[in-house]
């Protein structure tokens, strides 16, 4: 997919708003865009997913453009677009719940949700002439000072904290999963126990020569509503996000760190 400068809206890695929606059409198809603005990569949510269902109904073709500010002024533009695999959205769609029944006869995994489209950026010629034009002489600025500082990257310490937020989200996900299966093994045990003593009520209706009392209650035992896997399945996503964030931050500073020590050796 090729987007030019010009085409909608300044992309968000300039733009402070949450996100923004561009409709453009071509000869083949249309194609609708939503531009949303993130922090670090956090922009796996339940929001983003109903949306892309919602227009998914009427236009097939639905991306969205993912920008970091926070990345981009390091000095490369974050940039990312993302739509939903058809295998999610078959499963998604109806009832918005994503069950273990669902996962299974999909056979949806944490990583069957986004698929990542690739991004060619380009600016028109009339703009590049101009950039080309006003651009100033080389001269060394303050962000080019700042790539070799040898701290540890803030972003660094910010993917931690998030990283352990998901994980605490990860945990309570699992708290419920047992709960839940606590619940129904708890409700087998009592309608086991029901069951025994209705048959046993029959059998002594019987030898009474009275008609038998049914042996289903439906009333009395509603099925307990499985825990939406998507949940789990979004903060799992998030995670890899994260972790794939702290390798390319580690690897930045392990570079600058093995290149100090070349340049130490090298005078020595």
């Amino acid at each position: 997919m090729t987007i030019t400068q010009s085409a909608g809206a300044q992309l968000c890695s300039y733009c402070q708003c949450k996100s923004c929606y561009y409709t453009f059409k071509s000869r083949t198809h249309v194609c609708h865009c939503r531009y949303q603005s993130t922090q670090l990569g956090s922009f796996q949510t339940v929001e983003l997913i109903e949306t892309f269902v919602n227009y998914q109904e009427s236009i097939k073709r639905c991306i969205c453009i993912i920008c970091d500010p926070q990345r981009s002024s390091g000095g490369g533009l974050a940039v990312k677009a993302i739509k939903l695999k058809d295998s999610f959205i078959s499963a998604y769609k109806g009832d918005g719940i994503l069950t273990t029944e669902k996962v299974k006869a999909g056979n949806i995994t944490w990583k069957e949700i986004f698929e990542e489209i690739p991004v060619n950026l380009q600016n028109s010629a009339l703009a590049a002439a101009m950039l080309a034009e006003i651009e100033p002489p080389s001269v060394i600025k303050q962000i080019d000072v700042d790539k070799l500082n040898l701290s540890v990257l803030p972003t660094l310490e910010r993917n931690l904290e998030f990283v352990t937020d998901c994980l605490d989200d990860a945990v309570m996900e699992q708290q419920k999963v047992s709960y839940y299966h606590r619940n129904v093994a708890r409700q087998q045990q009592q309608q086991a126990q029901w069951l025994q003593k209705r048959r046993q009520e029959n059998a002594q209706r019987r030898a009474n020569g009275e008609e038998a009392l049914p042996e289903e209650d439906l009333q009395q035992f509603k099925p307990i509503p499985e825990p939406n896997q998507l949940d789990n399945f979004l903060i799992t996503n998030q995670i890899n996000t994260y972790c794939e964030q702290l390798s390319s931050y580690s690897m930045q500073s392990l570079q600058k760190l093995q290149l100090m020590e070349a340049l130490q050796q090298s005078h020595l």
